[in-house]
């Protein structure tokens, strides 16, 4: 099948999950393109579609909003997967017992399954290097108060075995869905 991997990325974390996704798809066979959300034009020659972006304060980047709102009867009629990055650490349970997964999920997501009816939606861990400059208003602001940059823990929190075992899941899947 042919399959487009678009995403929103900011620093490089996400471009880097969606990457290992396209990846993964392609070395079980599918034919896949790597496409920044913001430069694809049509998903009309996909059978079908991975979107992924980041994920801050909640909310998912509006490159990959913007790509889903735009493309959303395209992607409501081709099997479609959704995933973001987000969170930092490795653990999976926050101070008031949360899955921390489930609590980063963008607050888009609940509207995108309504409209585009995605086979799934994933949460993985995201990366954050701070000497990376700031990009955005709340990143600039967040620079000017060390006690909460510091409160931010940074490296590359990825779980690529997490990346790899979703990817796999779906090249399966095109592989037993059926054609037009």
């Amino acid at each position: 099948m042919r399959v487009l991997v678009a995403y929103a990325s900011r620093h490089g974390a996400t471009a880097g999950i969606a990457a290992r996704i396209a990846e993964r798809l392609s070395d079980s066979g599918h034919a896949v393109d790597l496409v920044p959300a913001d430069e694809v034009e049509s998903v009309g020659g996909y059978d079908a579609v991975v979107l992924g972006a980041a994920a801050y304060i909640a909310h998912w980047m509006k490159d990959a909003t913007a790509f889903a709102r735009h493309h959303r009867t395209e992607l409501a009629e081709r099997p479609t997967w959704l995933f973001s990055s987000g969170p930092l650490g490795t653990e999976r349970v926050d101070a008031e017992g949360r899955d921390v997964l489930e609590a980063a999920r963008p607050k888009e997501f609940d509207n995108l399954e309504a409209r585009l009816h995605p086979r799934a939606v994933k949460v993985f861990f995201g990366a954050w290097d701070p000497s990376n400059p700031p990009v955005g208003f709340a990143e600039r602001a967040m620079a000017r108060l060390p006690k909460a940059a510091a409160a931010l823990p940074a490296g590359d929190f990825r779980n690529w075995d997490a990346v790899d075992s979703w990817a796999d899941t779906i090249a399966t899947e095109l592989f037993q869905a059926p054609t037009d």
